[in-house]
């Protein structure tokens, strides 16, 4: 905020007004309303950080200023750019309404910086190559915030995929009391147990040579298929695994209670990417690392077709 008398006006109204926008205030000591309103536009010049400047006239002292704006009562405001005046207001208007007016004119001031997530800050660590500082950086956030799923279902998918199997399992413990179970801690669980069984003796012992030799001697052994389709998810042979898995559901829709069903179904939602951050321009990244920004792109991401595809068979087998 800058006092403005005759001597000054040139440099700090006129020629100041040729880069930024100076709003002017004709107010009097003995004015109430001047009172109120002063303190306000302070507040507001510093809210907007630059955008506008502000000067205070004192229409007592300065008359010759005020006639040569024609004020007849204060406190009045006149809001001039590139020399000239452009608008103005009467009145101790509400913050509001004195907002709403400056943003009719002023320059739009630049989006607030946005912290960035727990999850962004970990993702920024692996790509950096540092897997233990990213878990450590969930493991944390989600300690400080147990509630928050999102949270807890990258951290979980974290835990996954660096082999901490036990850890991964305590850390999706408090979701499968959720009804109904969310699709992303069903998805995740059947990974976990994919990964588990691929580890085990029985698995180890036939391998996939072994599955394949009791298929071809018996093309309904759907224990072998399923067996096989479980140590191809666990291996990471995404699509291998739904093909094996889609077998048993064109032959028996409801075997074993469905459970190669739902195991392509938690394939799909492990390899679907994630829904695109709300602002228009703001990149995401596939659940393989793919960068995706809006619709187009993410219908043409391969992995985005791929699940797509995936999808429509087993309808179809199931419908």
């Amino acid at each position: 905020m800058i006092n403005v008398t005759t001597e000054n006006f040139e440099t700090d109204v006129i020629q100041a007004s040729m880069t930024t926008p100076v709003l002017v205030d004709f107010w009097a000591p003995w004015c109430g309303p001047c009172k109120v309103i002063g303190p306000l536009l302070e507040k507001i010049e510093a809210d907007y950080a630059g955008r506008f400047t502000l000067v205070k006239i004192d229409s007592d002292q300065e008359q010759q200023l005020a006639a040569a704006f024609g004020i007849r009562s204060i406190p009045t405001c006149i809001l001039l750019m590139n020399g000239q005046p452009v608008d103005g207001f009467q009145g101790a208007l509400p913050e509001g309404q004195i907002k709403e007016f400056l943003d009719k004119h002023v320059p739009a001031g630049e989006p607030a910086a946005t912290e960035p997530t727990e999850t962004e800050l970990a993702l920024a660590m692996l790509e950096a190559g540092d897997t233990d500082a990213a878990l450590h950086q969930l493991h944390q956030a989600l300690a400080l915030d147990p509630a928050n799923d999102d949270i807890r279902c990258d951290y979980v998918r974290l835990l996954t995929q660096s082999g901490h199997l036990e850890e991964a399992e305590a850390a999706l413990q408090p979701t499968l009391r959720y009804i109904p179970l969310q699709l992303r801690f069903e998805a995740l669980g059947q990974w976990i147990s994919a990964l588990n069984f691929a580890a085990s003796d029985a698995a180890q012992t036939c391998g996939i040579a072994g599955f394949d030799e009791k298929i071809a001697a018996n093309k309904r052994d759907f224990d072998a298929r399923y067996a096989k389709g479980r140590v191809l998810l666990a291996q990471g042979e995404w699509t291998a695994a739904m093909d094996e898995l889609l077998e048993i559901v064109m032959r028996d829709k409801k075997w074993h209670d469905e459970a190669p069903r739902k195991a392509i179904v938690a394939i799909m939602e492990l390899l679907t990417p994630p829904k695109p951050k709300a602002a228009a321009d703001a990149g995401t990244k596939s659940a393989g690392g793919i960068e995706l920004s809006g619709k187009a792109v993410t219908e043409q991401d391969p992995q985005a077709l791929m699940v797509a595809t995936y999808r429509r068979r087993l309808s179809m087998m199931l419908n």
